[in-house]
């Protein structure tokens, strides 16, 4: 079981627990339960910098953060990994041990200590930015290490691996808004920020799409390790969303979670939505708490009713006049899909599981391997994800097959001779595109009842 915190005992954390789940039971003490919860992993040790790194870095005065990631050299065609020869040598060399692990598994640990080799930032719990990732780039880091640690027979457990992703996140959260003055900010709840918050970094908006992926983590870890400070967390970031609600009945189809909570952003989006009713339905699972459920629904609803097209795909947000942006991605789909499955298993309303369908045959028929292809690789690992998790309920596997596919592509013809990846026009290597090819493969080497 992972230690959120030294100094609690496994009685104060479970009694903090219980009043964070009875905090969250009311809107008005939404505020209650995300610091109650967020008490569980907080203290003053807990809320110190990532050590002396971390302060110098926060005394630089740099440009951060400027990019998302630190990009790579644009590869040569020699550097590809598929395109490099390998000579043998006269001389007679010991052969060396066998691998443990073979196919999927083995690529996705080549990949994910490639990812940490060249990104993670030792003693830090932080990925490399500028001079930090953002919160985006760390949470889906954040995802392909829990989904790693799910992988059964590696040579080496990953419960260290989890326990620093978890104190690298602690660097992302914010308390007051940064100690930004009244009226910037929609929401004062504690949540995470876009970027590494004060006094290691800037901090800044928070965005509840971000938020959103790693309160999925978060309750993942939970069903791993039983950590109340990883509920507490997860519960704290319900919280948040919730509170994100848009309540102004004035607007073009009223409700709906906007991409951040800067007052000047009045889009709502699906990709803030979608998730958010993800995250519900895993709580509703885990605490048994109904206003989880009913916000679920509620956003999952909502994002049918403004943002569905003609086509059976979602588009991407409504601004305040009721302009949509019909964009289309993928990521988009699966959240819908991944939704729409959850709330069928937690209502066993046949309902949903027929509309998650509906979105996955629009979704195959649209989305071609190509199409696929020309999106940053994060938006398909999110979209397999949930693809492959309703195969896994409805028993039909064309998710895996075009998972599988678009790995194995990547391993050929989009892999450095160091095992990093590479992506976009020019292409280059980043740590969200490292972090979705060890997710995907990840997925692919675990069972589906993990995902979430």
């Amino acid at each position: 079981m992972i230690s959120v915190h030294p100094d609690q005992t496994g009685s104060d954390q479970r009694a903090l627990a219980r009043r964070a789940a009875r905090c969250a039971r009311s809107p008005a003490s939404r505020v209650r339960a995300a610091l109650v919860g967020l008490a569980l992993v907080l203290a003053p040790a807990a809320l110190a910098p990532a050590g002396a790194l971390a302060a110098r870095h926060a005394a630089r005065r740099s440009g951060y953060p400027r990019g998302v990631s630190r990009p790579f050299a644009h590869p040569r065609a020699s550097a590809l990994a598929h395109a490099s020869a390998t000579t043998k040598s006269k001389s007679k060399k010991k052969k060396p041990p066998k691998p443990t692990l073979s196919g999927d598994p083995l690529r996705a640990l080549q990949a994910f200590e490639a990812m940490q080799r060249y990104y993670y930032i030792p003693g830090s719990g932080l990925y490399a930015g500028e001079p930090f990732s953002y919160l985006w780039s760390f949470s889906q880091a954040f995802a392909a290490t829990v989904s790693m640690s799910n992988v059964a027979r590696l040579p080496v457990s990953l419960a260290a691996e989890v326990r620093e992703r978890l104190l690298g996140l602690r660097e992302y959260l914010d308390t007051n808004n940064s100690g930004a003055p009244e009226g910037i900010y929609a929401s004062t709840l504690p949540a995470f920020d876009g970027t590494v918050a004060p006094p290691a970094g800037p901090g800044g908006a928070k965005y509840y799409d971000d938020n959103d992926w790693v309160g999925i983590e978060l309750a993942r870890i939970y069903k791993q390790t039983r950590s109340p400070g990883a509920l507490g967390y997860a519960e704290g970031i319900m919280a948040f969303e919730m509170a994100g609600w848009s309540t102004d009945q004035t607007l073009v189809c009223p409700g709906g979670i906007p991409f951040s909570n800067s007052v000047e952003n009045v889009e709502r989006n699906t990709v803030t939505t979608a998730p958010a009713a993800e995250l519900g339905a895993q709580l509703y699972k885990i605490t048994g708490d109904v206003h989880y459920l009913q916000f679920a629904e509620a956003a999952y609803n909502w994002v049918r009713t403004c943002l569905l097209q003609p086509s059976g795909l979602y588009a991407d947000h409504i601004r305040p006049h009721g302009v949509i942006d019909p964009t289309t991605w993928s990521y988009n789909q699966g959240t819908m899909i991944g939704a729409a499955t959850l709330l069928y298993q937690a209502t066993g309303n046949p309902g949903y599981l027929y509309q998650a369908r509906q979105t996955a045959k629009a979704a195959l028929a649209y989305f071609t391997p190509q199409r696929l292809g020309e999106e940053n690789p994060f938006f398909p690992s999110i979209y397999f994800r949930n693809i492959l998790y309703l195969d896994s309920v409805t028993h039909d596997p064309p998710g895996s097959r075009l998972a599988q596919a678009y790995v194995d592509y990547a391993w050929e013809h989009l892999r450095l001779s160091d095992d990093l990846f590479v992506a976009g026009s020019p292409a280059s290597a980043q740590l969200l595109y490292q972090a979705a090819i060890v997710q995907i493969y990840a997925l692919l080497s675990t069972s589906p009842s993990t995902y979430f």
